[in-house]
């Protein structure tokens, strides 16, 4: 399956010039071919190409299915941009082909990066979703920093990943709930204050692996583990 999104509410639209071009130039389909679509929401329309033109094609849906998610939980991963975008770039990818809902960039006190291009980004879930089949595109929050998102209430079962040195649980030995939050610091790592600011919010230390990781591969490391035991 070749799948396409749109954010069109009509039964009649017209694809953009990106799109016209990959399914006529590309993909070589024709007039009354299929071209399928998601929403991102959760939604399969199924459509037949009305008018095939390289840089307007337009469709008809011509049926329409409620897909479920490919995944049992609500999994919200809040991480800190790194200093090469490239890597929080991967992580999306990764994180959207394995199987997350939620991202929240976090700003902290040892955070080398403190901007990124939400747009682009965003670009980067769609591509993803689209290229690993999925139905449903991960919400991208704005950047916020760590003292103000750990303010906020969550009634999920929240988890904070740090390398200092204290009691901490395995991921991957827990019991996974329905919602789920962890937090991954940034190259630095959290600070002390931040550490204790989430554990006084009900966070609880975990670790993901024997070795010190990246940001972006604990980011990988968490989704992974989650999936893997939902699934097991």
């Amino acid at each position: 399956m070749q799948l396409f999104y749109t954010e069109s509410k009509e039964n009649c639209f017209t694809l953009n010039r990106d799109e016209s071009k990959h399914a006529i130039k590309v993909l070589r389909k024709k007039e009354k071919d299929i071209l399928n679509f998601t929403n991102g929401e959760g939604s399969l329309l199924i459509t037949e190409i009305l008018i095939a033109d390289i840089k307007k094609t337009k469709v008809q849906v011509i049926k329409k299915e409620n897909k479920l998610k490919k995944h049992k939980y609500y999994l919200h991963i809040a991480i800190a941009p790194t200093k090469k975008i490239d890597r929080f770039e991967w992580f999306l990818e990764k994180a959207c082909e394995i199987g997350i809902d939620e991202i929240t960039p976090i700003i902290c006190s040892n955070s080398e990066r403190k901007i990124i291009k939400k747009e682009r980004c965003e670009r980067i879930l769609l591509s993803a979703m689209k290229q690993s089949l999925k139905f449903h595109k991960p919400k991208l929050n704005q950047a916020i920093f760590i003292t103000e998102f750990l303010r906020k209430k969550d009634d999920s079962a929240k988890y904070i990943a740090h390398c200092k040195e204290g009691k901490k649980i395995k991921l991957k030995n827990q019991k996974i709930d329905s919602k789920n939050l962890i937090l991954i610091g940034p190259e630095g790592d959290f600070s002390k204050g931040e550490i204790k600011l989430a554990m006084k919010n009900k966070f609880k230390a975990i670790s993901l692996s024997n070795s010190r990781l990246r940001t972006e591969t604990a980011g990988i490391v968490a989704v992974n583990t989650i999936n893997y035991i939902s699934n097991d």
